[in-house]
């Protein structure tokens, strides 16, 4: 017994952090029925929001140092950044007003923009706004559509409603020929239950009894106590106005793609974040790359300073050669001490966006990134035509299949305002059924003899008569209201026009710009290749032009200031190279985003984005140091 509930404490719990966000029903106790469980018991809880990180993030440290791959960086993007975990609530929340839509509620706001991921420190010098937080103004959302204009959508969700009353009344009477009494009282019971309920066509019904029982000291009635009672049946049907399941669904109809424009959302963040992160990763490669030629160069400075130091020991140069040394090892520090804050602060904004609790985190400010992945670059890029990427590129954008949801969106709110237009001709029926029953009065000597024994009876006599329709009531008829000259519907009409006029119009913007895009990164790509050819051949000749200084100034042709200018010619041609491999992984990274094929390049699942949990495990380098024991 112990053993089965261990194993269903375990499922519960993989259950519980199988997904990021999770709704669930408790169960109610077994005294409560269907008809109080909705009201009471069916209350569903949304789980905490997760602010820990994944055991992923531990599990790849050692030795104080953080070894990320490229897929070990995605993977604990998708786990632990805040922006992705943030847009998992959107899908959820979309279908919750779905749910309200579909008991007849009006639409409720969900959007939450799309965030442009952090952003890079400049190799230029120390940044100064390093926050790692999304930059820029953010990218457009274009959410879902939230209107409520036309007539109001029916509430879909049957009502039962009830009304008991007991009243004890006493009238003291100044006529006494109707009650045959001075002081008129009155034992009253009055019940009345009903129910309800509205239809997508513009149909509304209710049934409802009414029974009523008096009881009172007055010898004139034939009954005493009487009971009377009634069943009513009332129909409405809206013939012009809310007429039509397109005008009552629209809201329901908007819901459904409101919930698939939150998916798309989802997948945006996730892509956008993505790419942020991938250049954020590539740049802190570079950054490293940068320390180590800052580092080369210092190297160089102090052995030439240092044979200087020699030589003028020796007599064979002047003394202030040393201070022009001196002055390129103190310049060569500073550069270095640069190019170690940049990538200091590079690191830090690498670990925000892969934790959730980075400023509470202190054991992790002490960690140190080692990326295992190197810059390659390809001998050449398989390009296809530019306009077969367009193509490529107009079906994977989500922004597109967002704008077109939108758009019909628009049109479907459109037949609610037109429908406004019209106006409100109702019919109505009305059908009840009454009867009455009761005992004879045992204060009217005479009742025996006057009293109806239809009526005489008890309760069962009552329910007879009204379902056998012996006292029918019917009724029916028309309402018609005619607003005088309808201006609010009719700007809200042409208002909806004019919105849906723009939508269509943005959309092909947003056509025209993916085109725009697609161009651009082709571009972009073509000559980050250019400069990463020119920059290698740069940085080839400025070696080989200090191997020469060097040559010519340890035999005496030359002096110090031209060693020390091909030797930052060489420093800056190797900075140059490096950033030219930076910008072409950016160029690469812009180009696959611009097609749409973030998620694809990088083998992303959406449904692990989705959930916040990469099944995968990583895996580090065998040669690495190992972790102690217990940590």
């Amino acid at each position: 017994m112990r053993l089965f509930s261990f194993v269903l404490l375990a499922v519960a719990a993989h259950a519980q952090y199988s997904t990021e966000v999770s709704i669930t029903t408790p169960l109610p106790p077994r005294y409560v029925g269907r008809l109080l469980k909705p009201f009471h018991f069916e209350r569903r809880q949304v789980s905490p929001a997760r602010l820990q990180n994944t055991a992923r993030l531990e599990s790849l440290i050692r030795a104080g140092n953080l070894y990320l791959s490229v897929s070990d960086v995605i993977a604990l993007l998708l786990e632990n950044n805040l922006d992705i975990a943030i847009h998992r609530y959107g899908p959820l929340l979309a279908r919750e007003v779905l749910r309200r839509a579909e008991g007849g509620g009006f639409l409720r706001a969900i959007d939450t923009p799309v965030m442009a991921g952090p952003v890079s420190v400049s190799l230029a010098g120390v940044s100064v706004n390093t926050s790692g937080l999304a930059g820029g103004s953010g990218v457009a959302s274009g959410g879902g559509i939230v209107t409520q204009i036309g007539p109001t959508p029916p509430n879909l969700d049957p009502s039962v409603f009830g009304f008991v009353n007991f009243a004890h009344t006493s009238t003291p009477l100044s006529n006494t020929i109707l009650s045959q009494t001075t002081a008129l009282t009155n034992e009253q019971r009055q019940y009345q239950f009903g129910y309800g309920q509205q239809f997508l066509t513009g149909t509304a019904m209710q049934f409802t009894y009414s029974a009523s029982r008096n009881k009172v000291n007055s010898p004139a009635n034939l009954l005493n106590p009487a009971t009377s009672g009634n069943l009513d049946f009332y129909i409405t049907q809206n013939l012009l106005q809310g007429f039509s399941r397109a005008v009552n669904n629209r809201n329901i109809r908007v819901a459904r793609n409101n919930v698939k424009v939150t998916d798309i959302q989802l997948r945006r963040q996730v892509s956008v974040t993505v790419s942020a992160i991938l250049q954020i990763y590539w740049d802190l490669v570079s950054f490293h790359e940068d320390v180590r030629i800052k580092q080369e160069a210092l190297n160089r400075a102090q052995r030439l300073f240092e044979d200087n130091q020699k030589r003028v020991a020796q007599g064979t140069i002047a003394s202030i050669e040393l201070t022009r040394g001196a002055a390129e090892v103190s310049s060569l520090k500073e550069d270095l001490l640069i190019s170690q804050t940049n990538l200091a602060q590079q690191e830090t904004i690498l670990k925000n966006a892969l934790s959730r609790n980075a400023s509470v985190t202190s054991w992790l400010d002490e960690v140190r990134i080692v990326p295992l992945d190197r810059i390659v670059i390809p001998e050449r890029d398989e390009l296809q035509p530019v306009p077969e990427l367009v193509q490529t590129a107009l079906a994977n954008r989500p922004e597109i299949e967002q704008a077109r949801i939108n758009l019909e969106s628009s049109k479907i709110n459109l037949n609610g305002s037109r429908n406004a237009l019209m106006p409100n001709l109702q019919a109505f029926a009305d059908l009840t059924n009454n009867g009455l029953s009761g005992p004879v009065n045992p204060l009217n000597r005479g009742a025996g003899g006057n009293a109806d024994p239809y009526f005489v009876g008890g309760y069962g006599n009552l329910l007879g008569q009204i379902f056998r329709r012996n006292f029918p009531n019917y009724s029916a008829g028309f309402s018609l209201n005619i607003p005088i000259r309808n201006r609010v519907a009719q700007a809200d009409h042409v208002a909806d026009q004019l919105q849906m006029r723009q939508s269509e119009l943005q959309l092909q913007r947003a056509l025209n710009q993916i085109r725009v895009e697609v161009k651009n990164a082709v571009i972009g790509l073509e000559q980050a290749r250019s400069r990463y050819e020119t920059a290698v051949n740069t940085r080839q000749l400025a070696d080989k032009a200090l191997k020469a200084e060097q040559e010519r100034y340890r035999f005496g042709v030359n002096d110090l200031t031209i060693v020390i200018q091909a030797e930052r010619d060489l420093g800056t041609a190797e900075t140059a190279e490096v950033q030219s491999k930076a910008n072409y992984m950016h160029a690469k990274v812009s180009f696959d985003e611009a097609l749409g094929r973030t998620l694809e390049m990088n083998r992303i699942s959406i449904e692990e984005a989705a959930e916040g949990r990469v099944n995968r495990e990583s895996k580090l380098p065998d040669n690495l140091p190992q972790r102690p024991e217990g940590k």
